[in-house]
């Protein structure tokens, strides 16, 4: 595999971010020798958690609302129930994902990290996976949703990768690599 040379963004919001679903696909990222970006509504640090105790500060690379997202080889959106929440209000955040979404290229998405795309509307008819509280959530946008450790759809118009939890890391961040590899 050689994504040599694409970056890849990575969108969380200020806080709530479940810190290893924001590390594994990153350190992924970057040992497929791809540049890992944070990118963020403000400007600054992000604090990521360990469920609900803090753990580690994280600098945000670029704000959303000046971020070109034609940039990035794809986005990462990591879970935690705050992250998703915040995020699917910010209107830097929404814009930055429609933005993307214009691209075609793939989205990977954790646990609760899919809120945003239930409000920009980019789930309806697609097949994917989350934590499980989020099935409702889905199956209302029009989504078909599954449980399982991974699920990948190819029949949209970008590739839409997906997992529920971090147990499910090693093949949410295989299948990363392998469709950066793609584009």
């Amino acid at each position: 595999m050689n994504p040599t040379g694409k970056s890849v963004a990575f969108l969380v919001s200020k806080e709530g971010i479940e810190q290893v679903e924001l590390t594994e696909p990153w350190r992924a990222v970057a040992e497929a020798g791809a540049t890992p970006r944070l990118i963020s509504p403000e400007p600054g640090t992000v604090r990521a958690y360990h469920h609900l105790e803090p753990g580690d500060t994280f600098p945000v690379d670029q704000a959303a609302g000046e971020a070109d997202a034609a940039e990035f080889s794809a986005l990462v959106l990591p879970g935690g129930v705050a992250n998703g929440d915040l995020l699917r209000w910010q209107d830097s955040a929404r814009d930055f994902v429609r933005r993307f979404l214009d691209t075609g290229r793939p989205v990977a998405v954790i646990c609760h990290g899919g809120w945003v795309l239930i409000d920009v509307d980019a789930v309806r008819g697609r097949r994917l996976t989350s934590w499980p509280s989020m099935a409702a959530d889905y199956r209302n946008a029009g989504a078909d949703w599954v449980d399982e450790a991974l699920s990948v759809d190819n029949a949209g118009p970008f590739t839409l990768i997906s997992s529920r939890k971090p147990d499910d890391l090693p093949g949410f961040c295989e299948e990363l690599v392998r469709q950066l590899d793609k584009v």
